[in-house]
């Protein structure tokens, strides 16, 4: 397959069809990592970071762990707006 470099604004860049994306599962936004050897560039996609929901983060934290001292004084401060 053949793609054209096109200008883009002061840049340059290369349009990927939308075939290929699909076929590499790919969309808007995602990022590419490339390579270069003698005489090639290669495209490879940055592995997308984890999503984790609050329920898997909270399960990582030890319940019975001491409250640290900054937290303590934090918790016992007086309100001094709607918080409440």
């Amino acid at each position: 397959m053949e793609l054209k470099i096109q200008k883009w604004g002061n840049s340059a860049a290369v349009r990927l069809p939308v075939d290929l994306l699909r076929k590499y599962g790919l969309h808007d936004g995602d990022l590419l990592e490339v390579e270069e050897e003698p005489s090639k560039l290669i495209l490879k996609p940055v592995p997308a970071k984890p999503k984790y929901t609050l329920e898997q983060l909270l399960s990582q934290c030890d319940p019975d762990a001491p409250e640290p001292e900054d937290l303590k004084a934090w918790r016992d401060l007086e309100p001094v707006g709607r918080e409440e």
